[in-house]
């Protein structure tokens, strides 16, 4: 980064000034006592200076304008700091434009014979005053970390919705890579195939309506077609046109989603159920019920409702950027079947989350885990309750990283759960970085959890489920 601009020598009535005055360095006499003496370069025989030399003369008084100059620690201020801005010792003689003067970053490399800790309190907003008193740095801790976790999610949302291809354009091509589909949904085909466009490409899927399929709804269609990107939603990025694809198993213009994907909900129950399940079977089950709540979330936000929630029509694919043997990503497809929600309290999804649950968990067996508990627990809560879909979301957090039931009937306070939360996702995320480990979807779902959680939206969750 460059530094500042230097500062013209004009003069004029508005320069700062101090109440003492301050001392300044010679900066040429200290590069010349730092600077050392190059090998290829020949000494002299200059005797050393003596007493008996002169000192350079001293800077002259300027008047810089746009510029400050800060006093080193020699000098003593007691000219006031702004309102509502905390006073911070000075880090050393140098010149700031005033556009960075109050930008709380020291420019200048302190002092050596002082501690380098104080490098960070400009960033930190604190003064050494502060460290006397712990309330005040405790504050500052639970700002940082929530700053922290909320600068993760943001990166770990922008790695996993990378590399989305834009709309179509006309100079666009396309190859079908496959004569057969890659997934057979309720009502769709998917086909793989790539568009061109000069160097860069993207593999892309053509949805392709089954023959005899049910009529979609037409406002549903509408909505995913003007829906901004979203983790859970499906998207899309224009049509095949017809005829850009000779000997294609279908006629007409088709849609072009942006995710390619792997299989249904039903065909993955399926594929479970010819073998024992997993012990992590209940944490992948309330990973992808948790996503799902978070697309049906969306859509109520916007004033729809899904009519009927179909698992054949709710497809998984696996997440960019993310392990191989992670939770996969869940995409709602079923736009056909979107309609506006009508007027009354929420819940319109509760009923269809809670049969999809029932079918998560399987047959009637004994809960095994906590988690397995918890869910059959919050299976038998939605349709009792009908809670929104957002209200959900919060309960299947809940079940997923705590607080747990006995927190809730000990009335602990949960303010202090999450911040000690907080403070121990940041860690594990620290730890796993320094190790050299990919951050995967469960960790930004879990940073999206403990960023955005409120001491009432736990409370709610908590009550939800135990009261």
């Amino acid at each position: 980064m460059s530094g500042p601009e230097p500062p013209s020598e004009t003069s004029g009535p508005d320069a700062p000034t101090w109440p003492t005055q301050p001392t300044y360095s010679n900066l040429g006499e200290v590069r010349g006592q730092l600077l050392p003496s190059k090998a290829c370069r020949p000494r002299t025989s200059r005797r050393p200076p003596t007493d008996s030399q002169p000192l350079p003369p001293p800077l002259p008084k300027k008047t810089l304008a746009r510029t400050q100059s800060l006093p080193t620690h020699r000098a003593c201020s007691s000219s006031p700091a702004p309102a509502g801005q905390p006073r911070r010792p000075f880090l050393g003689s140098h010149s700031v434009d005033e556009s960075q003067a109050g930008n709380d970053r020291p420019w200048a490399s302190c002092h050596p014979a002082e501690p380098h800790f104080h490098l960070l309190n400009s960033p930190l907003g604190l003064t050494w005053p502060d460290l006397h008193h712990p309330e005040a740095m405790r504050t500052m801790l639970e700002a940082r970390q929530l700053e922290g976790l909320r600068t993760v999610h943001a990166r770990l949302q922008a790695q996993l919705l990378g590399g989305r291809p834009g709309p179509c354009q006309p100079g666009h091509d396309f190859r079908l890579l496959d004569s057969s589909p890659c997934v057979e949904s309720g009502d769709a085909l998917y086909y793989r195939l790539v568009r061109v466009s000069g160097e860069a490409w993207h593999m892309l899927a053509a949805k392709v309506p089954k023959p005899g399929a049910e009529e979609p709804h037409p406002w549903g269609l509408e909505l995913q077609a003007s829906l901004a990107p979203h983790f859970n939603l499906q998207g899309l990025c224009g049509l095949v046109p017809a005829g850009a694809l000779p000997g294609v198993p279908w006629s007409g213009p088709v849609a072009l989603t942006a995710e390619v994907p792997e299989c249904t909900v039903t065909q993955w129950l399926s594929e479970v159920g010819r073998r024992p399940r997993p012990a992590e079977f209940p944490w992948v089950a309330a990973l992808l019920l948790l996503q799902l709540s978070s697309a049906l979330e969306h859509l109520e936000a916007r004033g729809a409702a899904l009519a009927e929630l179909r698992p054949e029509n709710l497809l998984l694919v696996a997440p960019r950027g993310c392990a191989a043997a992670g939770p996969p990503r869940l995409l709602l497809a079923d736009f056909g079947r979107v309609h506006p929600r009508p007027p009354g309290p929420p819940g319109a999804h509760a009923q269809q989350l809670g049969r999809l649950l029932r079918a998560l968990l399987g047959p009637a067996a004994p809960p095994a885990t906590p988690l397995a508990a918890g869910l059959d627990t919050l299976a038998r809560q939605l349709p009792r309750s009908r809670p929104s879909a957002a209200q959900t979301r919060v309960a299947l957090q809940t079940l997923l990283w705590g607080p747990g039931p006995e927190l809730h009937r000990r009335g602990a306070p949960l303010g202090p759960w999450l911040q000690v939360g907080r403070a121990l996702l940041v860690l594990h995320l620290a730890e796993r970085a320094a190790a050299g480990g990919l951050p995967g979807l469960e960790d930004w779902l879990c940073c999206e959890y403990l960023a955005e959680a409120t001491e009432a939206s736990l409370g709610h969750a908590l009550a939800l489920l135990w009261d």
